[in-house]
């Protein structure tokens, strides 16, 4: 279950990927994978996000076997070794979540809100898994095709609720739910910033908020940086803003960084 924490959450990535958008092909390999988890756990993560499939733009499905077949070995290795920190698994098919619970994992992370694989919230309900409900407009293959929203802060907190809603009636507890707005996820850079910007409005909701603006391109044509991991200041701040705006969690590349960044912010929210 999600549950109200002392100081904001840490998700960092793990993607066991060859094609990942800014990591794609490092952590490939049971060793490589516990070595990167093992790095971000010191630097203080508090959960493992593992993934088998990019989400990038433009990026193609992987078949549930194949994504099985990246995570799940790194999954029984993490889950040995660490027995307290959290596992998700970063997957929209059923068959795969499945599978990576088995072996350890103890979160889903759905980019598709249960609307890739109906099976998904079925699944999540029988097993009482704890699940993450993001928002995405279109599919990671043609999400960035010229998305448009007339109001995207009231539009996205419309289309989380339908799916919270959906969740509710396959029989997944409230506390079991957290949502993410999918920042990047078939957004326009004003978007992004809107969402950004009116975060309190998702945190109003009343269920946890997962951000995810690790390395994104549209803080890159802010910035005027075109590296994805030139972009872990960005980042920082962006995670900073959503402490102050009540954010519980915060999926990142860069765990030092952004756990630095969540801790003074959450110092700072305390004091007030």
């Amino acid at each position: 279950m999600f549950t109200p924490t002392a100081r904001p959450q840490i998700m960092g990535i793990l993607n066991l990927t060859p094609d990942s958008f800014s990591d794609g092909g490092k952590f490939t390999g049971v060793a490589a994978a516990v070595r990167q988890a093992e790095t971000m756990i010191a630097e203080g993560a508090d959960i493992i996000d593992v993934g088998g499939e990019s989400t990038r733009p433009g990026s193609d499905p992987v078949s549930a076997e194949e994504q099985i077949k990246r995570v799940v070995p790194a999954i029984r290795e993490i889950r040995v070794m660490h027995s307290g920190v959290k596992i998700s698994i970063d997957t929209t098919l059923s068959q795969v979540a499945a599978a990576a619970l088995d072996a350890g994992a103890d979160i889903i992370n759905d980019v598709s809100a249960g609307l890739g694989d109906i099976d998904m919230l079925s699944l999540a309900a029988a097993r009482q898994a704890p699940i993450i409900l993001m928002h995405m407009q279109g599919t990671p293959k043609t999400m960035q095709d010229q998305p448009y929203y007339a109001e995207v802060v009231p539009e996205v907190i419309s289309a989380l609720q339908h799916r919270i809603d959906a969740a509710l009636a396959a029989g997944i507890l409230p506390k079991n739910i957290a949502i993410d707005p999918g920042i990047g996820f078939g957004k326009r850079t004003q978007d992004n910033l809107a969402l950004l910007a009116h975060l309190q409005s998702l945190v109003d909701l009343a269920y946890p908020v997962l951000l995810g603006t690790s390395r994104k391109r549209f803080m890159g044509s802010i910035c005027n940086v075109s590296q994805a991991d030139e972009l872990v200041t960005a980042t920082a701040v962006t995670t900073a803003l959503g402490v102050m705006a009540g954010v519980q969690m915060f999926r990142v590349h860069d765990v030092k960084a952004n756990r630095q960044a969540a801790d003074v912010a959450w110092a700072i929210k305390q004091a007030k």
